[in-house]
């Protein structure tokens, strides 16, 4: 009989407390935010986010400055493509030229060889037979000097011809960096303007402008870092070339001082 009471008291005060239990339950889910599937977009977040997206959605400043960028980045691979097949070309005859001249032949066999051509060894060969032809065939020591400054000075031209272009990378190289830090400054304070102006520090409405202030900074090193290597890559490459050029000048004065001049008084005029 008690234990009959006592279940009957603790039913009572459960359906007592039962409204109570419910309406704190409702008003908890009540403050509760709701889900972020529920929420409503966002008209200041930007829906693309890729490279493209950003570049479109960024500052004309920050664009200008990438399409600045790109177009380095673009003069880059195209002086690197020109030079590299003008480059390997000369190498090419030249090593064929000086292996003609260390084969033994005569001054004036080098010249009728020669004789129309324009490349680097052949204004060698046709500058030596030009001073041979002023000196009248007479071998001292101020000829050896003459021919020697001569061809240091068709050295000297060739090199500057075949590194015409290349120091346009020196220059995309030292510059690009800066070019492109200067969009992302610019970028960067844009977004800082519109936090002011929105009146909101929520990271996801400042992310997406830093992000393609950013962007300007990737293009210039994208532009900058193969024009360094580059530029590097084809000073290398121009400096064997001048190294060809000084065999070939050696074993000219290797045939002057063998005295092997003869008929070099009737070489036609050699046009340096």
């Amino acid at each position: 009989m008690q234990q009959r009471n006592t279940d009957h008291q603790c039913d009572g005060i459960w359906h007592w407390l039962m409204p109570g239990i419910v309406a704190s339950t409702f008003a908890a889910a009540a403050m509760l935010p709701s889900p972020a599937l529920a929420q409503e977009p966002n008209p200041l977040l930007p829906h693309n986010l890729s490279p493209w997206g950003m570049f479109l959605g960024a500052d004309v400043v920050v664009k200008t400055v990438m399409i600045g960028l790109a177009f380095a980045s673009l003069v880059t691979w195209t002086v690197w493509l020109a030079k590299t097949i003008e480059l390997q070309a000369a190498k090419n005859l030249a090593r064929r030229r000086l292996a003609m001249l260390e084969r033994g032949g005569s001054l004036s066999d080098a010249v009728r060889t020669c004789e129309t051509k324009r490349d680097a060894v052949a204004q060698l060969i046709t500058s030596t037979a030009r001073e041979a032809e002023l000196s009248d065939g007479i071998i001292d020591d101020g000829f050896k000097e003459r021919v020697a400054l001569r061809l240091e000075r068709v050295e000297a031209a060739m090199a500057r011809q075949l590194s015409r272009g290349v120091g346009i990378l020196a220059t995309i190289g030292a510059t690009a960096p800066f070019v492109g830090l200067f969009g992302t400054v610019w970028g960067i304070m844009n977004s800082f303007i519109g936090i002011s102006e929105s009146h909101t520090t929520n990271l996801a409405v400042v992310a997406p402008g830093i992000a393609e202030a950013l962007l300007a900074t990737a293009f210039g090193l994208v532009a900058a870092i193969p024009a360094v290597v580059i530029y590097n890559h084809l000073a290398r490459v121009i400096a064997g070339y001048r190294i060809l050029l000084g065999d070939a000048s050696a074993q000219l004065l290797l045939i002057v001082s063998r005295g092997q001049l003869r008929a070099a008084a009737t070489l036609p005029r050699a046009a340096e």
